[in-house]
């Protein structure tokens, strides 16, 4: 009998887990399923990205809205000065790494553990673009599983200079402003392809807070951010040329 006994509890405790199992497995496959297709966006531009539909709803929220300044130009017509910036400033290795800068992310944990909070992110390039095309602004461990498996995907289909061609023209700098063309216009009335060293400089040092600094206000934090990137650029040779791929159809 207790041999019976114990055999009943167990296929009970088997069918509970496997209950339970079942739904959760259906739910990751159906939310694997409802991943993005990254590889349309080696041939097509975006139409509209997750993030100014966020800024967009969180206007109207507000009760105002909020006009969309965005031109989109190819890699070729933005200033080599802001393609050498922004990669200083916002991913120093982003064209060797594959997606994740583990030393980053590393340098970034310990900085937050000694700060007590959480200050730094230790995104790459690559990752706020999978941010900024396709996710929210929630925290939570599902978004972020879900930023990496776009990060690696993005990664697969896309060549370094297709994923900073895309990043430099989806990037918010400042409100309703995307894109570097609409920023050089924006910032210093200017075409990106004529941007100066400095202007890039500028521009890749408001990043982290495009909308802090809009209309730019050159603060001390902000002129020290600047000093670090200009001194890059100079100090860093541009990568080599590369093939020029079909431009995207828009």
């Amino acid at each position: 009998m207790r041999k019976s006994t114990a055999r009943s509890r167990s296929r009970v405790k088997a069918f509970l887990i496997i209950g339970l199992c079942l739904p959760v497995g259906a739910v990751l496959f159906l939310w694997l399923l409802a991943m993005p297709d990254v590889s349309v966006l080696h041939a097509t531009n975006p139409s509209v990205t997750a993030l100014m539909e966020a800024r967009q709803a969180q206007a109207e929220a507000q009760g105002h809205t909020i006009g969309r300044h965005w031109m989109w130009v190819p890699l070729s017509r933005i200033s080599p000065y802001l393609h050498q910036a922004v990669v200083a400033g916002e991913d120093a290795s982003f064209f060797t790494h594959e997606g994740f800068d583990w030393e980053g992310i590393k340098d970034a944990a310990q900085y937050n553990l000694e700060a007590g909070k959480l200050k730094r992110g230790g995104s790459t390039i690559t990752q706020q673009l999978a941010k900024n095309l396709y996710l929210s602004s929630e925290r939570s461990l599902l978004r972020k599983a879900r930023e990496a498996l776009i990060t690696r995907s993005l990664e697969h289909h896309l060549t370094k200079e297709r994923i900073l061609e895309l990043y430099l023209n989806v990037a918010e700098w400042g409100e309703g402003v995307y894109g570097a063309e609409a920023a050089a216009r924006h910032h210093f009335n200017k075409s990106s392809l004529d941007l100066s060293a400095d202007e890039a400089a500028w521009l890749a040092a408001i990043l982290p807070s495009p909308r802090r600094y809009d209309p730019l206000r050159k603060t001390t934090a902000l002129a020290r951010r600047h000093d670090r990137i200009l001194k890059r650029i100079y100090r860093e040779p541009t990568q080599p040329e590369q093939e020029p791929e079909p431009e995207p159809e828009p």
